[in-house]
This record gives structure tokens, sequence and C-alpha cells, in this order.
């Protein structure tokens, strides 16, 4: 009897270890990270900021994907093999505000929590969407390079990524209606072309405007892999001096840009923080301490607390200039 008692004890505390060793498992929070593309520095750099927030939580796997072109089809179906996978929360950059909402809307009925960051989904699919920054200020700040680097009139063309991008369609609206006002009437916009954030796509609508537009001064490429393509394709039509090119870059990708002369300045806000403060703020959601209303501050970590507005959305903070005085000293960095 007693050896079958110390027996029963010995399968018994094996079994309590085996489900200790599982609890253990399950408490391991898994934050998939859903990029328009892969192969953007933009979002590896996010994907960097993801992995710092990961780290300082110090209980999260984070999964990184996205699709190898920017497509919503191909956002949905990772966030379909992701909802099979369990994960706890989903950070995704939206290539289409609404198509993806029916299958982030099925994510969260299955308990995942989704934050969409840099391009929003629409509000009925997800928790909160967290901006870069605000769309007035990107779009001024866009408009004031190019006007700066071109004396301050002339015909301007914009360089989007995909025509359903949802902050790209905002900053492109919102610099529009800018457009009309005292300050940048001089400013004349004479076509908004997309490259789907492809970069051979990029260059050759960049190659498109140039050649279609004689007249042309600037490019404003509010797209990290547009804004690369353009001025690649200023420096190949020799209209370095002629044209100017600026936009939403990363310093890394930008310098050569700007000792070419192709580039006076560009802008951007620190992807690596986006990232960090989107991650974070999933976390949060997946222990029950952020709150998806109006009003409500989100613990960003490093970051500090970000307010939602009705909208569900917060702002990170107003973009960074680049030029050739400080855009060196960042590109080592991201």
């Amino acid at each position: 009897m007693n050896v079958l008692k110390t027996l029963a004890t010995v399968i018994t505390a094996g079994a309590l270890l085996a489900l200790g060793g599982c609890a253990q498992k399950t408490d391991k929070v898994k934050i998939a990270m859903v990029v328009k593309s892969l192969g953007n520095g933009f979002f590896d750099a996010a994907h960097e900021g993801a992995n710092e927030a990961a780290k300082q939580l110090g209980n999260v796997e984070i999964i990184f994907t996205g699709p190898t072109t920017a497509s919503a089809e191909g956002q949905i179906e990772i966030v379909n093999s992701l909802i099979s996978q369990k994960v706890d929360a989903i950070v995704i950059s939206a290539n289409d505000p609404n198509a993806l909402v029916p299958i982030t809307k099925k994510a969260m009925a299955r308990g995942i929590k989704v934050v969409s960051f840099d391009s929003g989904i629409a509000t009925e699919g997800r928790l909160m969407q967290l901006n870069p920054s605000n769309a007035e200020l990107i779009a001024s700040k866009q408009l004031e390079m190019a006007a700066s680097a071109i004396g301050g009139s002339g015909e301007i063309a914009i360089l989007s990524a995909s025509a359903q991008a949802t902050n790209q369609n905002l900053w492109i609206a919102t610099m529009k209606k800018q457009l009309e006002t005292p300050q940048f009437a001089n400013l004349k916009l004479v076509t908004v072309a997309y490259g789907d954030d492809q970069s051979d796509k990029s260059y050759r609508e960049a190659i498109g405007l140039l050649r279609a537009h004689p007249n042309l001064k600037a490019i404003i490429a509010p797209t990290t892999v547009g804004i690369n393509a353009a001025g690649k394709a200023v420096v190949d039509e020799k209209l370095v001096g002629k044209v100017f090119v600026t936009g939403l870059g990363l310093p890394s990708e930008m310098a050569g840009h700007v000792k070419s002369g192709a580039v006076k300045e560009f802008a951007i806000w620190n992807p690596i923080d986006l990232g960090y403060a989107a991650t974070y703020a999933a976390y949060g959601f997946v222990k029950g301490s952020n709150q998806a209303k109006a009003g409500a501050q989100i613990d960003a970590g490093r970051m500090g607390k970000i307010a939602l507005d009705a909208n569900t959305e917060a702002a990170l903070a107003p973009p960074f200039v680049y030029n050739k005085d400080n855009v060196d000293k960042f590109a080592k960095i991201f």
C-alpha cells in the first residue's frame, strides 16, 4: 500500500509539474505584427521596436509577418492563419481600411486584441489606431519642405503607396485642402500617382511623372518606398537641381539622395518608437489594463501615456526633419 501511495504521489506531482509547464507556456503573450509588405525598411525598424517592447515586458513573443507585396488580400490570408494559431494580439498596418474589417472582427470575436498602427483599420475592426503623428502636421510639413526646395511656387506631384492606403489617402486629402490656403497658393498639384509600395513600380511611376510633366519642380512621396524610388528617378533622368524630391523617408535609405542633391530635406517619425508603442499598447489590451474608449490613457511604456480621441485614435509624435546636417547621424540608427 505504501509503495502504491508513494507511486501515486509521484505521478500526481509529475502531472502538476506538467500542468505548471503548460501554464507557463500559456502565459507567454503572443503578439503578431502584420505589416503592409515584407522587405520595407520602415517596418523592419518597427519590428525592432516591437522586439524592444517584448524584451522590456519580459513574457512576450513577437511574430513578425506580412505579404510579399502590399495587398489587403495577402493580409487577410495572414490574419486568418494567425486566428488559427490563437495569438493573443495582432498589431497591423492596413493596406485597406475596410477590406480587413471582417477578418479582424472575426479575430476579436475569438478574443484576439487588434490594434492598428501607421495605416489604420476602420473603427469597428480594431480596438485602437496609433497614428505616427497628426494628419495636419504631416501634410503641412511635406508641403513646407516642397515649397522651400522650389522657392515657394511651381508644379508638384504626389507619388503615393496604394490607392487604398488609409494613412496616405488621409495625408493627401489634407494636403489638397492646405493647397487652397494662402500659404501654399503658389504650389500647383498636377497629379497623384501610385506605386503600391513596390520599388520597381514606384520608380516607373516617378519616371512617368518626370516625363509627362516637363515643368514639374517637386515630387512629394509620403511613403518610404516611393521617396527612395523618386530620388533615384531624378538622378537617372539627370534632373538634379531642376526637380526636387521630398516626403517621408528613412535616413538610412535617403542619405545618398541628400548627398546627390535630389533631396534637400525629408521627414519621418521614429518607426522604432512606433512599433514599440503599438506593441506595448497591444500587451495592455491583452492584460486588461487598457480600455478602448474615448479619453482612455493608453500605457505606451517609455513613450508615456497616449490619449485616445473620440474615434479611439491616438497620435504619437510630430514628424522630424532630416537634411545634410543630420542625416548621416540618424542613418546609423534606422
